[in-house]
């Protein structure tokens, strides 16, 4: 025989309050969070950041000609020899004019294949989508490798051109670089530019099309303004691997003698640090990396300016 609970306690049980779990700190929560990001972080950019500029303050000095060498600080001795360094500053020149040149053709073509790939009109996307993004799979080193064969007259299948026009002579060895670059990364910008254009609402072409906008006055006047912000980061991107440029020119040592141990700043940096002179290399390293972050920084405040006019 089972008994009922009078509905006095049914009601007191019912309207106990229930034992909550415990809940974490918000604050605690986004420390536990960040926490591996902090230290990989610190660990590896910050902390060898710190070691450059240390580094980059030293001086090698001995007593007498075979004395034991101590390093001591030299306030900026090593960067009054980087700015009286003449194949350091030629480089960074070089770089500079590379970037005005390949970044452009670089993002324009990235923003092309992007618009193709989000157009109606284009068949076989998933090919074309793998097409373009495959050279991106084939490490630098590798692709360096195989253009240079092409550009080189005794390896190079297409002797009828490479043989009249030198792809790996002083004139032309830079924009064979660039060719290599440009192969190799258009198809990640263009992923970066492509994932822009899926994030637009369908609802804005569809009022554009009911006021008889075609496919290319759709492109020009809501897709590449509303894509902006991607082209600017792939732009500062560009811009800082413009100059750490090393692998390319690297591997295109072996194929040309155009190509320096100077040849780009960070190719300076590790002739530099191979002599061995650390201090001196990490002053060049301070130095790239002031510029760099000059010229990105200086960069993205243009487009804002330019974007708020």
């Amino acid at each position: 025989m089972t008994t009922t609970a009078p509905a006095p306690a049914r009601a007191e049980r019912a309207s106990a309050p229930r034992p909550r779990r415990p809940r974490v700190p918000f604050k605690s929560a986004i420390v536990v969070l960040l926490a591996p990001f902090a230290v990989l972080f610190v660990l590896f950019y910050v902390l060898p950041i710190v070691f450059a500029i240390v580094q980059s303050l030293l001086v090698v000095r001995r007593e007498g000609t075979f004395g034991k060498a101590e390093l001591v600080f030299g306030g900026l001795q090593q960067y009054a020899l980087v700015f009286q360094n003449e194949a350091f500053w030629a480089s960074m020149l070089r770089m500079l004019a590379f970037g005005v040149v390949q970044v452009p053709v670089m993002l324009g073509l990235a923003l092309i294949f992007a618009l193709l790939l989000d157009s109606p009109l284009l068949k076989g996307k998933r090919f074309f989508r793998l097409a373009f993004f495959v050279p991106y799979a084939v490490p630098g080193v590798i692709a360096a490798i195989m253009w240079g064969s092409l550009f080189s007259p005794n390896l190079s299948p297409f002797t009828a051109l490479t043989r009249n026009v030198d792809f790996l002579g002083a004139d032309l060895v830079l924009w064979s670089i660039a060719n290599v670059v440009t192969w190799v990364y258009v198809g990640y910008n263009m992923l970066i530019i492509y994932s822009s254009l899926l994030s637009i609402p369908s609802e804005i072409y569809e009022a554009a099309r009911l006021d008889g906008a075609g496919q290319f006055r759709i492109a020009w006047s809501i897709k590449i303004p509303l894509v902006r912000p991607a082209i600017v980061m792939t732009a500062i991107f560009s811009i800082v691997g413009t100059l750490q440029l090393l692998a390319e020119p690297q591997v295109f040592r072996s194929f040309s003698s155009a190509v320096t141990s100077t040849f780009t700043p960070n190719m300076t940096v590790y002739a530099t640090a191979s002599i061995p002179n650390a201090n001196l290399a990490a002053a060049f390293s301070v130095v790239l990396a002031v510029t760099t972050f000059v010229l990105s920084f200086g960069f993205m405040k243009w487009m804002q300016k330019k974007g708020n006019a």
